[in-house]
């Protein structure tokens, strides 16, 4: 426990990262109280401190701190009515006006923290039940804060099961030629340091994909089913498809090829006399649709990402809905389900600022005087549909 800082909260006024009390009994208002500096509304990312036996001034009530209050007080984190349990340190707090017991309770990295089912939060001075508000951005902080999906180890798979070659490219991209000339760090330790290779040497799920000799025995779900129709809806016969899988380099790269294949320039005659090139679908769009589908879908879903393409309009379809607990009406504000695919399709080039792609969709679509793309969220999947322009 940091005692200074903790000295110095005491003889201030009550914060959010501090509050007193004479009581030693009180068990519910000692549990409630650590939930709240456990959630860390503020985000100040710094413990809170609760002093048991000061009086509101921040001085000793001149009662007995013992080793059986001490005890009470750290038991009170494994009771099983603080969940998830928070980290918290108890100690004999020697100050001028005599000793009280201060608990210093750590921000968690899961929030919310709950206290017998109710989340706590302080409010400046005081100690409140979380509003929806709250627990929303609670909720959105575990999300951030929860190791992603790309960056956890990827069960089974050894550095054996990475393309070397592939690595080598990617590195080249990844970061400067002095860092790679000086660079005396072991293979492994350079995949750790991209993030591509989690601690004990095992890829993480990122690595695998990105680098992996055959993704797809890893993670079956990684591939893009392209299906074109005869008609306008799914019922019709279906005149082409295909199947893309692989590393991610190779699935992006098949994808621009993909989008190059069904833009379908056309010239057309301006009242000016003048000719300008319209495309069914501008290249740019489907490029945005297409890298974006691939980065920030769900892969724990069985279902790969599915293009299907109609006389009318394209309909690319992702499994995965909104990250982060964020609701439709906050979209196009983006929350990444997978940063480090989005790191490695950034590094590769294949996209060109993050949280810009609908912008950049709207605008191709626009140019090339097509109607504006449908974007549309859910619970569970998400659906952009690309009008064809007449």
């Amino acid at each position: 426990m940091n005692a200074s800082e903790a000295l110095e909260l005491l003889r201030d006024v009550e914060s959010e990262r501090s509050e007193r009390t004479t009581s030693r009994r009180d068990t519910d208002k000692f549990g409630q109280a650590i939930c709240a500096f456990a959630n860390d509304l503020a985000g100040s990312g710094r413990p809170g401190y609760l002093f048991v036996g000061a009086d509101k001034d921040g001085n000793s009530d001149g009662g007995l701190i013992d080793d059986q209050l001490l005890q009470n007080l750290a038991a009170i984190r494994a009771d099983g009515n603080l969940l998830p349990p928070p980290s918290l340190n108890v100690s004999k707090l020697e100050t001028p006006t005599g000793p009280v017991a201060a608990v210093e309770v750590l921000p968690s990295p899961l929030p919310p923290v709950r206290y017998r089912g109710t989340v706590w939060v302080r409010v400046g001075p005081r100690r409140a039940i979380a509003s929806e508000a709250d627990e929303r951005r609670l909720m959105e902080r575990r999300a951030s804060l929860a190791l992603s999906w790309d960056a956890r180890a990827c069960a089974e798979s050894t550095l054996d099961d990475l393309d070397l070659g592939l690595f080598e490219a990617y590195r080249r991209f990844a970061l400067s030629r002095e860092v790679i000339e000086e660079n005396h760090r072991s293979f492994e330790h350079q995949l750790e340091s991209l993030r591509l290779c989690a601690r004990g040497g095992r890829p993480t799920h990122a690595g695998i994909l990105a680098l992996g000799k055959n993704p797809r025995f890893f993670v079956p779900s990684a591939y893009v089913q392209y299906v074109r129709y005869r008609g306008a809806d799914p019922g019709a016969d279906i005149s082409a498809e295909r199947r893309i899988d692989g590393d991610l380099y190779g699935v992006l790269r098949s994808l621009n090829s993909l989008a190059d294949d069904l833009c379908s320039p056309r010239l057309l005659e301006l009242l000016t006399l003048q000719e300008k090139t319209a495309f069914d679908y501008p290249k740019a769009a489907l490029h945005e649709v297409f890298a974006n589908a691939v980065i920030h879908r769900d892969y724990e879903d069985s279902a790969g990402v599915l293009i299907q393409h109609f006389d009318d309009r394209l309909e690319v379809w992702n499994p995965g809905g909104l990250f982060g607990g964020m609701a439709a009406e906050e979209f196009p504000r983006v929350a990444y389900r997978n940063p480090i695919l989005a790191e490695v399709a950034k590094t590769f080039g294949f996209v060109n600022r993050f949280g810009r792609g609908v912008h950049r969709t709207q605008a191709a679509m626009k140019e090339n005087g097509s109607a504006a793309a449908q974007f549309q969220p859910s619970k569970n999947h998400f659906l952009v549909v690309l009008p064809k322009r007449p």
